[in-house]
């Protein structure tokens, strides 16, 4: 079913010499996300923060381009909830920072829905949006991108949201700088076998 439904993608990818862009959004907040630690015996380790729900939210995409099959982590941070406006920006970003024809596959929220992303897509034709089949977000991998961008925020605790955002963006560039680490994204999502392959 999940290959059916990527297949055109696929098939347009080739035939228009297309980036591949796989886009979401996450949220990042001062409470920290808390992995695992060691404490000596009997002592329960305390991570101290400032309690409140401020967060930066990210909107990104994982890309992979047409020929070298290089991979590229495109990213757009905001201090409030992602909108269809901040939406449309990135998309602006995208066209303006990728050459050619850009296939943006996402998930069916309603903030890609938006009637003024169409007209985008009609006013630069270059850009074409596809949808991920409902309910699978194992389908994208920019999910296991926002994991491995998380990862070294764990147990973090920023005192407010400049220096969280400082951390962030820290962790979103070394993960942009790591093919090994966005090759890993790509592979450890459940696409069909065919995108992985394109890797090699």
């Amino acid at each position: 079913m999940e290959a059916q439904g990527l297949a055109p993608g696929k098939k347009n990818a080739t035939r228009l010499g297309a980036h591949l862009v796989f886009a979401d959004e996450s949220g990042f907040m001062l409470i920290p996300t808390v992995r695992r630690t060691w404490a000596p015996v009997g002592q329960t380790p305390l991570i101290r923060y400032r309690y409140a729900r401020a967060r930066i939210s990210v909107i990104g995409g994982l890309s992979i381009s047409p020929k070298r099959r290089r991979l590229g982590l495109y990213f757009r941070l905001h201090a409030k909830n992602i909108s269809s406006d901040e939406v449309h920006d990135f998309l602006w970003y995208l066209l303006k920072h990728l050459r050619g024809h850009v296939i943006v596959i996402w998930d069916g929220a309603s903030i890609h829905n938006r009637q003024g992303l169409q007209q985008i897509c009609r006013q630069y034709p270059r850009l074409h949006l596809e949808k991920l089949p409902a309910y699978a977000p194992e389908l994208n991998p920019i999910e296991a991108t926002w994991h491995a961008v998380k990862h070294p925020l764990a147990n973090g605790q920023p005192d407010n949201i400049p220096q969280l955002g400082r951390a962030l963006l820290a962790s979103l560039r070394k993960a942009r700088a790591s093919q090994p680490v966005l090759r890993g994204c790509v592979k450890q999502s459940d696409l069909p076998p065919f995108l992985p392959r394109m890797l090699h």
